[in-house]
This record gives C-alpha cells, structure tokens and sequence, in this order.
C-alpha cells in the first residue's frame, strides 16, 4: 500500500497518534512516561541533550519542563522534550510533522528550520521558528506539547532567531504579542498581531549587543519592573558568547551587564574546556525558585574538531531580586556539574535496537532528509521489516534521497543495521552512512554489480570520492556496522572489519554547516532496487 504526503490526526486515550490516511507509516507523538523520581542530586552530567540538538529553548508549566530545538534540513521537524528536573529529558514528539507545517523539499545542508523558540502562554503553547530557506518566520499553537500543533502563522517581520513575548501595555492595560528577533546588524523588536501575523506599527532595533558578530538569538524576559534582553554574540563557533542587558522600558534603550559576556568559553580560563561554542541560551525559573539556563555548546575530539554538532548544555542561575543574574558563578560550565540541582527524575532509556512493524509507529528517534517521498517507504511489502525503495535522488545531492537515520548522541558509538539485499538491481547502492552533508559522507554499502553483490566502503569529502574497499556477499543479508570514534569511524561487514577512515573530514571545522552526525539507512539507484531493513542498532 502505497504511503501519501498527508497525515491525519487519530484522538487516541492516553496520547495521540499520526497515522498517515492511506499508508502504514507513522509518526507517533506520545504523551510521556511518568519518570521516577530519585531524589535531590548534588550535581548531573552535561550535555543534557547530546548529539545534534542546537539552539535549545524551554519553558515550564507547572512543574513540567519542555524544550525544542533547531532541525534544519530534517524531518519530522522541532523535536519537543519533557522533563521533570531540566537533566533528564524525554522525546514527546516533534511540532511539525506535516508538509503543510514545513516545506524542505530542495533544502541543503543547514537550511530549513532555525532557532525555534517555545513558550506557554494562556493556556496554550506556541514555537515559533525561522523557515531558512523559505526566507520566513512562523509560529504554532498547540493546546498539547505533544500536538496536535496547527498549521503556520506566518509573521510579517524580516529576520531569524524569532521569539514571542507578551505584556501588558502600561496605559491602556491591554495585552500585546511582540516579536523579537535578528535583523540588520542587531536586535530588532516589533509589535503583531497574534491572529495574523501582521506587523502593527514600527520596528524597531533596540540593542546591537557589545560589539561581537552576529548579535542573533534574543529572548526578552520581564522580572521586577525591568526587561532583560539575553543574546548570543560571535558567531556559532569558538567565539560564541552569551550577553545581557536590561531596559525599564521595552523599547529601550537598553544598558550591557556590567559583567558582559555573562557566559563564554573564549576566554583563557575555558581554552583547555572540553565544551566550546557556549551560546544561544534561553533562562527558566524551576518550580523550587532557582532560577537555570540552557544553551548550546559543542564537545571537541581529534584536536579542534567536533562532529556531532552542537548539543545541548545547563547550567544554574543565581538571580536576587533587583540584581543582575550570575550564570554558573561565573566560571565555565563542565562536564561534570556539581551544584545542587532539582529532584531529579529519571525516564526509561529508548531501546538500543529499533524494529519495524505493521501498524506501529516509528521510533521518535527517526528522522529523514527534507519531505521524504513515502512512496519509497513501506512497511507492508515484508513483515517484521522496512522496506526502502530507491528514488531520484542520491546522498550526494540536496533534497529528499531514501534515507532515515538518527543522531550520533556519543564520540564514541556504534551503528549496526540487518538488511537483505534481495532487491537490489545492478548499479544499486544501499547501507549504511555516517552523514554530515551531501559532500561529505562516510558509506558502507552493499552493491549490485555484474550479477553479484558487494560490501563498498567509500568516502566523499567536497569534490574527491574514493573507493576504499570491497568484499563480495556470500549470501543474501548482511549485517553492516559503523564505529563512531574519537579520531576515527571504523566499518565492518558481518562482525569483521573492512575499513577505516579519518573522523576530521566529516567534522563542521571542515565542512562546514550547522549539523551534526547522522547515522543512517540508505538505497540509491535503479527505481526499481530496493532493500529490506529489519533492524537498526545504536550502542
């Protein structure tokens, strides 16, 4: 049975499910496992939210915590987090699942979906995020976290990193829905109108931070009779920073922290730092008073690389009434915290291997490349598997080839799938990739030529391709593995291996972007060539 682009929501008890109308594949939004509490902790781990989860905004309500992030290019997008403890989190779905939600057909690598942010406000939730590609800002309303979230809002104001924020008007007492985001060389503020979008009256730029690049990532919070502006400056790399200033009215003008920047790693104390790139921060009062900060950061290996992209960190707040607020003591965040910190809940750990059934879900975990064709998905044709059929697009190119993958979380990491290679057609490739853009890959495939069936392990890296080993199949499945580490990914065919590459070609300081490491399926080729994919395994 063939897969159509829609999706339809089914109201189920206890959660809600997407079901495509006419298909078997699904994508689940689940409400959350209650977590098991196990009391207060004298400290936690970071990241928090390892592996690709950029540009992290959240919000609590009641004393349940949620949290997005950036997705780019991948599909569905804006995964949506719970937790009970700001350390322990839990995916509850993704906000845009639809295509009429978001439109990344044709988008490379980095475009698409930038910097959501998320509030709760009168009963209801609302993300608003850049469409990068698309050239425009939206925001969606859920009365869930786990959806169903509407379709786009699309807001009649210019820039990225976009952010909602209300108050009250001083005079007339009446409530008003501000915009704020980066535009023309610094932070720009303007009011719309929450129906529709539309601009009401003048925009305005109201701080252009201390002088760094890229004054981007603004959140605007009100705390005794004063409006705090927080953003990032320095650009997303070794530079980032997090800057502060506050303004009695809230359109300025705006005075630095005395202390700017509130938070970086550039300094000499953070050089030695395992995490760098600290930005992008959003700030969250916790049910017990304190007061907490997520932000990105990125964790480097082989010398001044990082490949998993940039993840997602804590820290705590110290924030006295009518003072400015301190962010972590002012010393450099670690991977090791140790403060005191919320009850800490925990949740059950995802399965380590994935499968694939009929009328099931996929795993939350599971993302594609821009609107996949569901038509090159299946899980009818064979019981027990996932059947992927080749379409007109390669992993070297932009857009929407058969792909479904998910972050590398660990340096450290491995990736193992079962496939059958019954369907595959000369000139066919299909297995495994450890994926970071379209020119820059690293592959272990099965591949149909003269008849037989070959295990390839071969690299892009920008303009060069290199064949660096084949093995013929002795039969028709194979089990194919990639090792993730930290100066290298190793590949192996049946247990054994066949092939080695050097991590640094794949990193961001080379090829550049926003992303980081997927780890994913893969067939390519002759329309009619496809594989069967029974299990997926992250360890």
């Amino acid at each position: 049975m063939k897969l159509h682009s829609y999706i339809v929501l089914l109201a189920m008890l206890g959660g809600a499910l997407w079901v495509s109308a006419q298909g078997n594949i699904e994508i689940s939004n689940v409400r959350p496992t209650l977590p098991v509490s196990t009391g207060v902790s004298q400290g936690y781990a970071n990241p928090v939210l390892p592996g690709m989860h950029p540009d992290p905004s959240v919000c609590r309500v009641g004393d349940d915590y949620y949290l997005v992030n950036s997705t780019f290019q991948f599909f569905p997008a804006v995964p949506i987090y719970h937790s009970k403890d700001l350390i322990h989190w839990e995916q509850v779905g993704h906000c845009l699942t639809r295509e009429s939600q978001v439109k990344l057909n044709d988008d490379g690598n980095s475009g698409g979906i930038w910097a959501p942010t998320l509030r709760y406000h009168n009963g209801k939730f609302y993300m608003i995020v850049t469409n990068w590609a698309h050239g425009m800002n939206q925001f969606f309303t859920a009365e869930r976290p786990e959806g169903p979230w509407s379709d786009p809002v699309h807001v009649d104001q210019e820039g990225i990193d976009p952010c909602l924020f209300w108050d009250k008007d001083p005079k007339t007492g009446k409530e008003k829905t501000y915009y704020v985001g980066s535009a023309q060389g610094g932070i720009l503020l303007t009011e719309i109108d929450e129906t529709t979008g539309k601009r009401i009256g003048e925009s305005k730029v109201i701080w252009n931070g201390t002088g760094g690049r890229y004054p981007e990532g603004p959140h605007i919070y009100k705390r005794d009779g004063y409006y705090y502006l927080l953003i990032a400056e320095g650009g997303t790399e070794f530079s980032h920073k997090i800057t502060m200033a506050r303004s009695k009215d809230i359109w300025g003008p705006y005075e630095g922290h005395p202390k700017n920047p509130v938070m970086t790693h550039l300094l000499q104390k953070g050089q030695d730092n395992w995490i760098q790139g600290v930005g992008h921060a959003d700030i969250v009062d916790a049910v017990d008073g304190s007061w907490w900060a997520v932000c990105l950061a990125f964790r480097w290996q082989t010398g001044g690389h990082h490949l998993l992209g940039r993840e997602t960190f804590l820290m705590p707040v110290e924030w006295e009434k009518d003072q400015w607020p301190t962010f972590n003591g002012g010393e450099c965040m670690q991977s090791e915290m140790k403060c005191k910190t919320l009850p800490q809940s925990t949740f059950p750990e995802p399965p380590r291997t994935i499968t694939f059934k009929q009328g099931e879900p996929l795993d939350l975990r599971l993302n594609f490349l821009c609107n996949p064709r569901w038509e090159c998905y299946s899980l009818d044709a064979r019981p027990g598997h996932l059947r992927m059929k080749a379409g007109e697009k390669t992993l070297d190119e932009k857009g929407w080839p058969t792909f479904i993958g998910l972050r590398q979380t660990n340096i450290e990491q491995r990736f193992t799938a079962m496939m059958s290679s019954d369907g595959l057609r000369d000139g066919a490739r299909a297995g495994l990739t450890a994926y970071l853009t379209p020119e820059h890959h690293y592959d272990i495939a099965l591949v149909k030529k003269g008849g037989k069936t070959v295990a390839r392990v071969s690299y892009r890296l920008g303009k060069m391709r290199h064949i660096a080993a084949e093995v013929e199949l002795g039969g028709n499945k194979a089990e194919l593995t990639i090792m993730g580490q930290a100066h290298d990914y190793r590949f192996y065919l049946d247990g054994k291996e066949i092939g080695c590459m050097d991590a640094r070609f794949i990193s961001t300081e080379t090829a550049g972007g926003f992303t980081g490491t997927y780890f994913g399926a893969f067939v390519e080729g002759p329309r009619d060539s496809y594989i069967d994919l029974s299990t997926l395994t992250i360890d």
